[in-house]
């Protein structure tokens, strides 16, 4: 049966995308290969290092930079991030300096944020009530 190892967000830069998704979100690295202009770049969860990677991925092919807009327009996040608790890591997060476009909302049994990462995306983080 199929199971997910690798998804992916894209990314305007990849330096800036491993910056904010390390020191500011708190994944970890993984793997770094050159691949030309680019790297295999991808990020795990702390405690997570055999868990799935988020590969952080150039958006560099023009349909990728008009997908992501599109989304942002309509304040569509790319991905979601499970995290123990939204509301407390919208806190962690402001106070670092991270911008929302969505404060922390309950939506039945969960409560969601949404955040800009920076590198072209709205990634939004939920939590259980």
């Amino acid at each position: 049966m199929p199971r997910i190892t690798v998804t992916s967000v894209l990314v305007d830069d990849q330096d800036k995308a491993l910056r904010f998704y390390t020191e500011t979100l708190g994944f970890v690295k993984k793997t770094e290969v050159p691949l030309g202009d680019h790297r295999w770049l991808t990020v795990v969860g702390p405690g997570e290092p055999d868990g799935v990677e988020l590969l952080l991925e150039p958006d560099a092919h023009p349909a990728a930079r008009v997908f992501k807009a599109a989304l942002v327009a309509d304040g569509i996040p790319f991905t979601s991030f499970g995290v123990d608790d939204a509301r407390s890591e919208h806190a962690r997060l402001v106070a670092l300096g991270v911008q929302f476009t969505q404060e922390p909302l309950e939506m039945g049994p969960v409560v969601t944020a949404v955040l800009d990462d920076t590198c072209g995306n709205l990634i939004q983080i939920a939590s259980r009530v």
